[in-house]
């Protein structure tokens, strides 16, 4: 497994962005859903992290819904030329607070026109098609359709780049032979290791990989010899999972949440975090004991 530099950057579309971002999820209500319990401290956490020198944005419509978007536009616009917000679309949210599947072209359509005007833009930076086969994880099937009207959106000048997210290997051969992917997005953490393979593949294209739940999500990652390190490094144990994803592979950019400025700093700390080569060695090792 090779080694790199975690303080660089790297491509997102035509932009180089810094390789430790944000996203925006936390910042909704409980489950996602809702209004912010604490609205000045989201407001306050965005405008941090942005001055804090973050200029990658993770975001969506049906968090909240509409909720981080609007949130993003009141607390970050005008926007920066040197600030990317990615987005996804292909979900919806139940009244319940469920995520459901929205796959057809009048939904997609909409969704891109939402996320325009809730974040306040003329055209979408990145626009990830969140694949919804199996909410959790995911699942083979074909994504032409969806991903055309997609095409035809940035055809039209709504988007400027496009991205995948919940994808297998094959769904993303199949898009690439539809439209340009600049970035995939799955879940991938210390222990949750199974795009492995996928990583380095595009790493060799030159195409980003972000992982969505880096810390473990809604169950925090847990592990001794995660504890252990950290111990022994004098930091958090989340502030090594961080640093370990940075290592991990060069294509790798990071979107941690959170809602306190207090934890945003502890996050962006985690950039400059050096691993020693024992220790990286044994976090290579906690996903086989998972």
């Amino acid at each position: 497994m090779s080694r790199i530099d975690q303080s660089d950057r790297f491509a997102l579309g035509d932009h180089s962005v810094k390789r430790l971002g944000y996203g925006a999820m936390q910042l909704a209500g409980p489950g996602v859903f809702g209004p912010p319990m604490d609205r000045d401290g989201a407001l306050a956490v965005l405008r941090e992290a942005v001055a804090s020198g973050v200029n990658h944005i993770d975001t969506s419509d049906f968090y909240g819904p509409h909720v981080t978007n609007q949130l993003i536009h009141e607390a970050l616009s005008p926007y920066s030329d040197d600030l990317v917000i990615v987005t996804k679309i292909g979900a919806r949210r139940g009244t319940d607070g469920s995520w459901l599947p929205a796959f057809s072209p009048e939904a997609l359509t909409q969704a891109v026109h939402d996320n325009l005007r809730n974040l306040g833009l003329d055209k979408l930076d990145v626009v990830n098609l969140r694949v919804m086969f199996d909410t959790h994880g995911p699942a083979e099937g074909p994504i032409e359709a969806p991903l055309t009207v997609l095409a035809e959106l940035q055809r039209q000048g709504l988007v400027r780049h496009i991205g995948l997210s919940n994808v297998t290997s094959a769904q993303i051969a199949e898009g690439r032979r539809i439209a340009e992917i600049v970035c995939v997005q799955n879940q991938y953490n210390l222990a949750h290791r199974g795009d492995d393979a996928l990583i380095d593949d595009l790493a060799r294209e030159g195409i980003a990989y972000v992982p969505f739940f880096p810390l473990g999500g809604f169950s925090p990652l847990q592990s001794s010899t995660l504890s252990g390190v950290a111990a022994r490094l004098g930091v958090t144990p989340m502030q090594v999972a961080l640093a370990w994803l940075l290592r991990r592979a060069p294509n790798i950019l990071l979107i941690p949440g959170t809602s306190s400025v207090a934890h945003l700093h502890e996050n962006l700390a985690a950039a400059e975090l050096a691993l020693p080569e024992d220790a990286l060695r044994e976090l290579d090792g906690v996903a086989m004991a998972a």
